[in-house]
């Protein structure tokens, strides 16, 4: 689900849509369609039921302009470009084969990308693809440019960008994975590192540093992450991680430390501190992290407050604790 703006709501699902809607009263204003792809032998059960084909959009990316979109979807090996102006489709980009083996995505996987999302980095447009362990970056011409994560042997579940400055100089991309770390990795051309492999292609991204992991006692898989800018500290982060353990932490970090980090070479040492954590007594699959917004002008406290007076008086005639 994503909103563009604030009157609309795009969301994907297991049909080959995506479904454009009107936040104002909830109504479907469009719907664009994805193909179905055809079934070459036997789907996994990710993929699809048995006897069944696989169907459905696995992720979308809307570009900043609102005027292009990229898709990926079940049983495919390629990425979809959108025309949002016209709602059909503007192209289609195949995963070349020696590009997917590099990453990981060998005879017997799905070669499906998961996710994808758009960056601005060097000045310039580019997005990111995921795989099951690796994520490509592709230029705004749909050239590969660089592939991210270091080996393909973690499991990668989440990843988004995140810029480091105001002026939009410095941006990193934040990767957490099955291994328990929220891995940051710049893409820029200078940091980028030819590969030593004779049959690979694809340069990596540098590594400058992490948060979670074994040094910091974080053993259980970081399924999901925000990342939120503090309103009273510009340079300050807060990034929440969501684990499969049922574990909730918050580290905060500096963009300052974030940025110098950029300028050494790849390392993996720990970046922030881990601040607070909460057991949630549940796995979690999702979540999200928002700046709580101020009073509104004019709005008195006592209209937003609970009336416990009740309680209290309760509370004055037990002879026990109140809790």
């Amino acid at each position: 689900m994503r909103f563009p703006t604030r009157s609309k709501l795009l969301s994907s699902s297991d049909d080959s849509t995506i479904a454009v809607t009107r936040t104002r009263d909830w109504s479907l204003l469009s719907s664009i369609k994805a193909p179905k792809p055809n079934v070459y032998g036997r789907p996994s059960g990710d993929t699809a039921v048995f006897g069944g084909a696989p169907s459905g959009v696995n992720d979308f990316a809307i570009h900043p302009s609102m005027k292009l979109m990229i898709s990926v979807s079940k049983g495919e090996r390629s990425m979809r470009l959108w025309n949002l102006m016209t709602g059909k489709k503007a192209g289609v980009l195949n995963f070349e084969r020696s590009l997917l083996q590099e990453v990981g995505e060998g005879k017997h996987s799905t070669g499906e990308g998961l996710k994808v999302v758009w960056g601005n980095v060097d000045g310039a447009d580019e997005f990111a693809v995921g795989f099951s362990r690796d994520i490509v970056v592709f230029g705004m011409d749909s050239t590969p440019k660089c592939r991210v994560m270091p080996d393909a042997k973690t499991k990668i579940h989440k990843f988004e960008y995140l810029t480091l400055d105001d002026e939009e100089e410095t941006t990193i991309i934040a990767v957490a994975t099955e291994d328990g770390r929220i891995a940051f990795f710049s893409t820029a051309a200078e940091h980028l590192t030819k590969p030593t492999d004779e049959k690979a292609e694809l340069s990596a991204a540098r590594l400058i540093g992490q948060i979670g992991g074994k040094d910091d006692k974080v053993s259980g898989r970081i399924k999901e992450f925000s990342i939120v800018r503090s309103e009273t500290d510009a340079d300050l982060l807060y990034i929440i991680g969501g684990s499969s353990d049922g574990v909730v932490r918050l580290w905060t970090a500096s963009r300052a430390e974030l940025k110098k980090a950029t300028e050494k070479p790849a390392l993996s040492e720990l970046i922030g501190k881990l601040v607070a954590s909460y057991e949630t007594q549940n796995r979690i699959t999702c979540m999200a992290a928002y700046v709580m917004i101020p009073l509104p002008e004019g709005a008195e406290e006592s209209e937003y407050e609970v009336d416990d007076s009740e309680d209290s008086e309760a509370d004055s005639e037990d002879d026990g604790e109140s809790i």
